[in-house]
């Protein structure tokens, strides 16, 4: 399968595999790309904390880092997402946590078809097409 699940430290019954698997499918073919492999590994905070000052020398948490395997126009990649740091953040942000975990998959997979979000322009998009594709979802 081209969207598959890992689990380190945290319940398989996070998300609807097999819905998510079919929204990062149509999302991707959307942005007009090729679906490659993409792994989602849900994680713990300390989990995450550890690959990114260890792989990034980013000495923070964080919610998602992705890691692009792209070729031309076939997206691959990993999405490591703490749910931990996405639970906090739905709860200081007073969000849906479902909506917050969306979100952050969708922004994982539209790094991975090319959008950044470094300028405030960027961010506005990211968040215009996040939302867009969290609205396909339901």
């Amino acid at each position: 399968m081209p969207v598959s699940f890992c689990f380190e430290g945290i319940k398989p019954g996070i998300v609807n595999q097999r819905k998510v698997k079919s929204w990062v499918s149509k999302s991707i073919v959307n942005e007009e790309k090729t679906e490659g492999e993409i792994t989602i590994i849900f994680c713990t905070d300390e989990y995450l904390y550890k690959i990114n000052k260890k792989q990034l020398n980013h000495d923070y948490y964080t919610d998602i880092i992705t890691f692009n395997y792209n070729v031309e126009a076939i997206i691959s990649g990993d999405l490591f997402i703490s749910a931990d740091r996405v639970k906090d953040n739905a709860r200081e942000l007073q969000l849906n946590y479902k909506q917050e975990l969306l979100r952050v998959i969708i922004h994982g997979v539209l790094h991975l078809c090319g959008y950044n979000d470094k300028s405030k322009a960027e961010e506005f998009l990211m968040r215009k097409l996040e939302d867009h594709y969290i609205g396909e979802y339901h």
